[in-house]
């Protein structure tokens, strides 16, 4: 459809969930301003409303009901309003969203995405609500258009979809089996991207690691990281998240080969204790994870190492809790995404005996954060006097305007507040800085900047400035932060699949 600016519909997307998620909705927004919707204004109540949901998170449900039961008034007023849902919660619950809140207009699943602006206008010509979920991949994501809200850092899917069945997880049956990208695809969309002047992308998969499991090859995933150090002007590589189980020396001398290629690994380990991870279905143990840590740390002393934990599986012990302190202690990692079991509906765990008494696990995730706290404290203590060179974002500090500061990423990906003085560094460009100062989610540099070197994806930022505001919270850089992920529109970590 051809609308004119002026008269074009306007729309927001509000994301739960994954860094899969997030790179979805950028294919969604990319779709509606490709079908002639223009983003909201801030303030405003959009014409269409998408939500892109999460099925993994706790009362992932009771919060979508909640949400579109609060934009329920706004479609009464205004008639013409669409609500579209889609993502994982779409996918498993299916019809049952038009029957609890008819006011829904379309409801898509993660097979189908690029369908939304075709069920959009069908809903809107045949006035009633058009479901229609996929029980396999239509097209793969990477290939609808895009509306990416970051110039510097990119997303990139290599798979998607899983071939496991942890327990406690729902994503296979929801996102399907594994289906892998050609390679040649893959660096083909990293080269466009560095053109456009992104300096640093992420290679993203459920499992990230078993990439190359369809088409045969398994050291195809470290032949794509060391691909990525051929492409000029591509200054920061990072992939999440691997799985241990699949984890192979390859992939650790190509990061450690790959100049490009950041130390800095995401390493889901969900528990320490062999009996809980068997009972997950988790294919490793705990002297197999360990083993991977330190020959990371072996060919990348400088490595920061962060993780996913769940607290209170069903039948849980005491003792099984204590090995996984164990295992944090032994794995120093730099941060932590922990949260605490809960029941997920439609997966082998909920039906288990011995659910943890939520009063257990609660006391076991506390002091599980209370250690890891201590930890990030001591090894971000490490970095003081360190001299790094940070790329500049867009968004991450929320102290930055009191402090006069400015946020960035380190190489290892720790967040990294910086004084600037006189200098005017812009989101994408670079700068070096000395340590001065350590806490444990956080490194604060409050030196003279040592150098700031401008870069295409700055020259970009700034190009960006003439148009409208991203809506939402845009796309961090950061992974996952220890404890429960403050309330946000946005939650980018790994989902509990890997």
């Amino acid at each position: 459809m051809t609308v004119t600016q002026e008269g074009a519909r306007t729309y927001e997307v509000r994301t739960y969930g994954c860094q899969m998620n997030v790179h979805d909705s950028e294919r969604l927004s990319g779709l509606l301003e490709d079908a002639g919707y223009v983003p909201v204004a801030d303030g405003d109540t959009a014409d269409v409303v998408v939500f892109n949901t999460c099925a993994v998170r706790e009362n992932a449900d009771n919060r979508l009901y909640g949400n579109l039961g609060h934009l329920r008034p706004a479609k009464v007023r205004n008639p013409g309003m669409q609500i579209a849902v889609g993502g994982c919660l779409a996918q498993k619950d299916q019809g049952e969203i038009v029957r609890k809140a008819p006011w829904v207009d379309v409801v898509f699943g993660t097979h189908n995405i690029g369908s939304l602006p075709v069920l959009l206008e069908r809903a809107r010509i045949e006035g009633e609500a058009q479901v229609e979920l996929k029980e396999s991949l239509e097209t793969f994501p990477s290939t609808l258009p895009t509306r990416r809200e970051s110039p510097y850092a990119a997303w990139v899917a290599i798979s998607v979809g899983c071939n496991n069945t942890c327990t406690f997880c729902i994503v296979p049956s929801l996102r399907g089996k594994e289906k892998d990208r050609r390679p040649g695809d893959v660096l083909s969309e990293v080269r466009t991207l560095v053109e456009q002047g992104v300096l640093e992308v992420t290679l993203l998969g459920q499992n990230v690691n078993t990439y190359g499991v369809e088409f045969g090859d398994r050291l195809a995933f470290g032949k794509l990281l060391r691909a990525c150090g051929d492409i000029d002007g591509l200054e920061r590589v990072r992939f999440t998240s691997p799985h241990p189980a699949a984890f192979t020396d390859d992939v650790i001398a190509a990061m450690a080969e790959t100049p490009n290629v950041m130390h800095q690994l995401h390493m889901p380990l969900q528990s320490g204790s062999d009996r809980v991870l068997r009972a997950m279905r988790r294919s490793y143990r705990a002297e197999r994870y360990l083993g991977i840590i330190e020959r990371v740390r072996a060919a990348m002393p400088d490595a920061a190492i962060s993780t996913d934990i769940i607290v209170g599986f069903p039948g849980e012990t005491e003792d099984d809790f204590q090995q996984t302190l164990e295992v944090v202690r032994q794995s120093r990692f730099a941060n932590a995404f922990t949260f605490q079991y809960s029941i997920r509906p439609g997966t082998p765990a909920a039906t288990m005996d011995d659910q943890v008494p939520k009063e257990v696990v609660q006391e076991r995730y506390e002091r599980l954060v209370a250690l890891q706290e201590e930890i990030s404290w001591e090894e971000n203590k490490k970095q003081v006097g360190r001299t790094l060179e940070v790329l500049v974002a867009e968004g991450e500090g929320r102290k930055d305007e009191a402090t006069s500061r400015l946020s960035g990423r380190a190489p290892d990906n720790r967040l990294v507040h910086f004084a600037v003085g006189d200098a005017t560094p812009r989101p994408g460009d670079m700068v070096t800085t000395e340590v001065t100062y350590a806490a444990p989610h956080h490194l604060v540099a409050d030196g003279p900047l040592l150098a700031v070197r401008r870069t295409r994806a700055g020259d970009a930022w700034e190009a960006r400035q003439g148009r409208s505001a991203p809506q939402g919270a845009g796309v961090l850089l950061g992974m996952p932060a220890i404890g429960r992920p403050e309330p946000s529109t946005v939650v980018v970590d790994g989902c509990s699949a890997h």
